[in-house]
């Protein structure tokens, strides 16, 4: 037995022994002390246990050379770092780009089969493969009655309609992918890794279904094992998750070309399902940190306008490379792409002032001048990133103000910003305002703009101050309705009126007004440095005067009847004629007892001159109580009803009517409604009828006669 290799990570040791022709064994994780390891290591090893990882508590390179002195042991250093996930031996020190990054490509649906040779699995165009069949799919889902989780895109990142290999295990255990990885460097430590999802629901199969196992086995070309790993069972998830295995390995000198080797350990059945994607061969090596600036940050922020240089180094573990060559790259487009740095050829590099920009930098490093090409012989350190920025001050290109009024200022481009300005003005918001400006404020007003990480830049601007404008205008002025007037404006250049509806022109000086109301009229005058004022006048407009003398009355003479009048107008005057038999000839509302009938006019006149209106009311005096003797209630609108004049102004009266057989037909008190000719709501017939009459006053008689019906 011997020791094919002691990687080193800090205070660990990882061992790989080598026990047959073939055999490259890994185990798992032991922990000892220095005290213990010599009585403990020959039976840990008769036990089978084929790797040890020893914590060494003080000079690991003394305690471990007395291990293996002990153990008669021949052993070969090499030193990388040990991994870091339980589920994977991967890489934890510097890693190089991709020497080989498999992602089974994009593309909208099923791709096509993979070349010859790399899987003995049947190829299907099915989102959904049986036992034994693959597909390089972008989406599945829906798959055996919902069982398998729905896969929406790969795990390649930014990759559009990404596929990923999706596998229906064998039910027989075997190899399922190997392909030949060509190009690698020599005697350089390799981190393989792989992305795998468990693509069953863990209720699919009662709960039982078949967990993934799988083997990854790194060959060269002539089979000799170089690294084995495996994966151990992989369970369902509730939400299926990416998880990344793989393992690390050293490429024997002269071999450039290895075989990787996957292989499913699970048996068959219900299960036993699971997707690929983004199969990797990167360089592994020592730790390469790179930092920037004195205080070794991995980030600087800088301003355009300091014109700084600033220093980029990076350390990493001597010893390793027997002639370390070094090469710095920038990348613009957040790491997406890499440009070598002419002349930056050692592990430290001053970077010259720049433009605005984010700048990302990385160290390589390599065994030689020779390998430091080549992207399957080189590792690279960490990012590092340098972020120019430079605020761009801007303020209002060019800001006038008219004398007293308010001047405003405004600038943009930062997150803080400070004014300065004649008669020692200062202000640190983003639009200050200048009141009541004054001509020996005109000048130069400069504003120095701060951003968020402090850079500066500073902008000006001239203010100028301009004389006031003066807006002058008429008098308020009142007119008659359905008149105009003239207004006049004067103090300026050019003139605006509001409201225009009323006006001949909304902006001329002496518009003529014709408003239907009494209006305020405002004008915004402008002078010709475009400074304005404004100022109103008002237009009274007197209403023309209208008449309403009200209804016609009626009357029985030596009654009085009241009248009741109205006007409309500004203003108005009014009286009624003629002035006789009228309580109050200058009363809108009045009594009037004519001896006659009798036509009242009311005067209505505009003490402005803006015009006078009349209006009449007939006054109807009834000397006696005028009883018809017949009338027609047959619906046809004349004569309907039994109307008698002027009955209804005796509200005391009583009114009797009886058929010739002296029986009560209709009685009522007052004489508010005519009688329509029925009795309890039916029609009477056809004939005469005898009425008696009460007034109820000591100067009327008793009225009596007859009426007849007739339809």
């Amino acid at each position: 037995m011997r020791i094919l290799a002691a990687y080193k990570c800090g205070r660990f040791f990882q061992l790989t022994y080598k026990i047959g022709h073939n055999d490259v064994l890994q185990g798992y994780i032991l922990f000892f002390d220095r005290a213990n390891i010599r009585n403990r290591h020959s039976k840990l090893l008769n036990e089978g246990i084929r790797s040890l990882l020893i914590n060494f508590e003080s000079n690991p390179t003394y305690s471990l050379q007395n291990f293996m002195k002990t153990a008669r042991l021949f052993i070969t250093i090499y030193f990388l770092c040990l991994p870091a996930l339980v589920r994977a031996q991967l890489c934890t020190g510097s890693l190089g780009d991709p020497v080989a990054h498999i992602t089974f490509g994009t593309g909208s649906g099923p791709g096509a089969a993979l070349a010859a040779g790399i899987t003995s699995y049947r190829h299907v165009f099915s989102s959904c493969p049986n036992d034994g069949e693959y597909s390089l799919i972008d989406l599945t889902f829906n798959c055996f009655n919902g069982t398998w989780h729905t896969l929406s895109g790969d795990h390649t990142p930014n990759d559009a309609l990404g596929r990923y290999m999706l596998i229906n295990a064998s039910s027989v255990p075997g190899d399922f992918y190997v392909e030949t990885i060509n190009g690698l460097c020599p005697n350089t430590n390799y981190e393989f890794a792989v992305w795998v999802k468990n693509v069953l629901k863990p209720s699919a199969c009662n709960g039982n279904g078949i967990r993934p196992n799988l083997t990854f086995r790194i060959e060269t070309t002539g089979g000799t094992v170089l690294t084995t790993y495996n994966s151990g069972d992989i369970p369902p998830e509730e939400v299926s998750q990416w998880h990344q295995y793989g393992t690390f390995f050293q490429t024997p000198a002269g071999v450039t070309d290895v075989v990787i080797r996957l292989t499913n350990n699970a048996p068959g059945g219900c299960g036993n399902d699971l997707a690929l994607d983004d199969i990797t061969f990167r360089p592994c090596g020592p730790s390469v940190n790179a930092t920037v600036g004195a205080s070794n940050a991995t980030e600087f922020f800088a301003c355009e306008n300091e014109n700084r240089s600033l220093l980029l180094s990076a350390s990493y573990s001597t010893g390793v490379y027997s002639n370390p060559s070094f090469q710095w790259q920038v990348s613009t487009d957040n790491g997406l792409s890499w440009t070598n740095i002419p002349g930056a050829n050692s592990n430290t590099y001053l970077r010259p002032p720049s433009t605005v920009g984010a700048y990302w930098y990385r160290m390589l490093i390599a065994d030689g001048p020779a390998n430091i090409n080549s992207v399957s012989c080189r590792l690279s350190s960490n990012v590092v990133s340098v972020t120019v920025s430079q605020p761009n001050a801007q303020v209002t290109n060019y800001v006038f103000g008219c004398y007293g009024s308010t001047v405003a200022f405004y600038a943009a481009g930062g997150s803080n910003y400070f004014w300065t300005g004649p008669n020692g003005f200062t202000s640190n918001i983003q639009g200050p305002r200048l009141p009541n400006v004054q001509f020996t404020d005109a000048g130069w007003y400069k504003v120095r703009v701060t951003d968020f990480r402090g850079c500066t830049d500073e902008d000006s601007t001239n203010l100028v101050v301009y004389p006031a404008a003066t807006a002058q205008v008429n008098n308020d002025i009142a007119i008659c309705e359905g008149s105009s007037t003239t207004l006049n404006a004067s103090g300026g250049i050019k003139y605006f009126w509001e409201p225009g509806s009323s006006l001949s022109s909304d902006t001329i000086s002496n518009p003529v007004a014709r408003p239907v109301d009494s209006t305020v009229y405002r004008v915004v005058v402008f002078n010709q440095y475009g400074c304005f004022d404004t100022a109103s006048v008002r237009v009274n407009v007197w209403k023309k005067p209208l008449a309403n003398a009200g209804p016609d009355r009626k009357t029985r003479q030596g009654f009085p009847v009241s009248i009741a009048g109205s006007v409309q107008g500004t203003d108005i005057r009014y009286y009624w004629t003629p002035a006789s038999s009228i309580a109050n000839a200058d009363q809108l509302k009045t009594t009037v007892n004519p001896p006659v009938s009798t036509t009242y006019t009311l005067h209505a006149e505009s003490i402005h001159g803006c015009g006078m209106d009349t209006d009449d009311m007939f006054v109807k005096v009834y000397d006696k109580v005028l009883v018809p003797n017949a009338f027609s209630p047959n619906g046809d609108g004349i004569n309907d009803t039994w109307i008698i004049e002027p009955l209804e102004f005796f509200t005391e009266s009583v009114t009797s009517v009886y058929n010739r057989y002296g029986t009560l037909v209709y009685s009522s008190k007052g004489y508010a409604r005519p009688w329509d000719g029925t009795r309890n709501g039916k029609p009477l017939p056809v004939g005469t009828y005898y009425y008696v009459i009460d007034l109820k006053t000591n100067r009327e008689p008793i009225l009596s006669g007859s009426v007849t019906i007739i339809r």
